[in-house]
């Protein structure tokens, strides 16, 4: 066993025995989910962006990058930052008011129970998509790193992680993601300084790099017709896609005012862009480095193999870990959260908190498994995510603009955005293999929420939906 990989063993084991004393303090169905509604500045900062900034951003932008250019990474980090963004100034203040546990929960009290369930449903499997994408690529560093087949790494990956959300939950997840943020950023900020000296200046090399690895439209988009459409298929995924996601509703409604919701929101994005950049160059500029990799998602792990010495690439490979761990810990969180607290509890509603911690353990545990699954049978780590933020979202989030801004429509139009949403996107990007499947999702969710709206009466308003909750 390489020094590298002890390292790993001992980073991860001390995040388990952290994640484990803090649980102790979790008593509640809150606590468990929203870590008691009081995450204060630095906790809500760098929960929202170590969230966000995963696998994806890591390992996942830095291969897209690797062999597609800039045309392949428009989701991360330019269009999640611009996500984050959106929230601060549109969502995050409404959502906290309104003391809601998960976003299926605005559904309930602005549509129907029903309505409620149906969203709880559709979003779950972007969360177990992005969970997975977490674990493939804590599979990419192990592999990296060691000896492991990509496979047993995933499987180690997954036990892993599947122990550090079970004994964490919200609290443990904000609190330990101070501490893998600052080691993500000392990590990322060690690397660039190695690879800026070897290439004699990052921005040199990346100035020397061909045309087309420098732009954001690819060659066969340059060639069709639907330039724009493709731009804006691209945009759109990661945009509207994730900015309802129960990832990041869930730590916009546990910081403790309104005031931390929406502020913390916005340095989180600023974080997001600046430091999201720099897989981003490592990518692009690794092309020229390392030449024919057969998994490119390993580029960034091997940069930092072959330029940082045994403790230097100890510390790399664990912020690498700690960017996987401080968001696949959420997306299990949020598919547990949308499972239990909205279809499971509200059948038994006379059990016990104790009984409610248990049941939303056992999730996390089925929900890892579902993941690990998808993991082995994924292409790669950005394709899982890019599905994560496109599958079901476009109907959720047509509805939640319409349903918290105006009392326009009820119960039947959101039903029928939901439903036209997800068919629309299931059968454009499985069954007829359409371009701009996404854009076609939204347009089907927003048509059929106006065309029925239009017999319904009008909603309830937000004073009416605060004295419901």
């Amino acid at each position: 066993m390489n020094v590298v990989l002890i390292g790993i063993i001992v980073y991860v084991a001390l995040q388990l025995v952290l994640g484990f004393v803090i649980s102790r303090k979790i008593h509640t169905e809150s606590d468990f989910l929203l870590a008691g509604r009081k995450l204060g500045y630095w906790l809500a900062v760098f929960s929202i962006f170590g969230t966000w900034f995963g696998a994806e951003t890591c390992i996942g932008t830095a291969g897209a990058a690797y062999s597609d250019g800039l045309a392949g990474v428009t989701a991360d980090p330019f269009g999640y930052s611009i996500c984050l963004f959106l929230m601060g100034l549109l969502l995050a203040v409404p959502l906290w008011r309104l003391k809601i546990t998960t976003i299926a929960d605005f559904f309930r009290l602005r549509y129907s129970v029903l309505a409620e369930r149906t969203v709880a449903v559709i979003i779950v499997p972007a969360s177990v998509l992005w969970a997975a994408a977490q674990i493939r690529a804590f599979g990419q560093v192990l592999s990296a790193s060691s000896e492991l087949t990509l496979g047993l790494a995933i499987v180690i990956a997954t036990t892993v992680v599947i122990i550090y959300t079970v004994s964490g939950g919200l609290l443990a997840d904000a609190m330990t993601d101070i501490i893998q943020g600052a080691i993500l950023i000392i990590g990322l900020v060690i690397l660039a300084f190695v690879i800026n000296s070897h290439l004699d200046g990052i921005f040199s090399a990346l100035a020397a790099l061909p045309d087309d690895k420098l732009s954001f439209v690819s060659e066969a988009a340059r060639q069709s017709d639907w330039t724009a459409l493709e731009l804006m298929e691209a945009w759109a995924v990661p945009i509207c896609g994730s900015l309802v996601a129960q990832e990041l509703v869930a730590r916009v409604i546990a910081s403790r005012s309104p005031k931390v919701a929406r502020r913390s929101t916005f340095i989180a994005a600023s974080m997001y862009i600046s430091v999201g950049l720099m897989p981003l160059a490592f990518g692009l500029v690794g092309s020229t480095m390392i030449v024919g990799l057969e998994f490119p998602e390993q580029i960034l792990p091997k940069l930092a193999q072959q330029h940082l010495p045994s403790l230097g690439y100890v510390i790399f490979a664990g912020a690498l870990v700690s960017a996987i761990l401080s968001t696949v810990d959420s997306a299990l969180l949020a598919a547990t959260a949308l499972i239990s607290h909205n279809v499971i509890i509200p059948l038994r509603p006379a059990i016990s908190e104790r009984q409610k911690l248990l049941i939303e353990r056992c999730g996390v545990v089925v929900f890892g498994i579902i993941a690990f699954a998808l993991a082995l049978a994924a292409d790669g780590v950005y394709a899982l995510v890019e599905e994560a933020s496109a599958f079901g979202s476009a109907g959720v989030f047509i509805v939640v603009l319409i349903g918290l801004f105006t009392r326009f429509g009820g119960p039947r139009s959101a039903m029928t955005a939901l439903l036209a949403g997800v068919v629309v996107y299931f059968l454009a990007a499985f069954v007829l293999a359409l371009p701009y499947s996404y854009l076609l999702s939204i347009a089907a969710a927003l048509g059929g929420y106006l065309a029925v709206g239009f017999f319904e009466d009008r909603g309830p308003s937000m004073s009416m939906m605060h004295a419901k909750a």
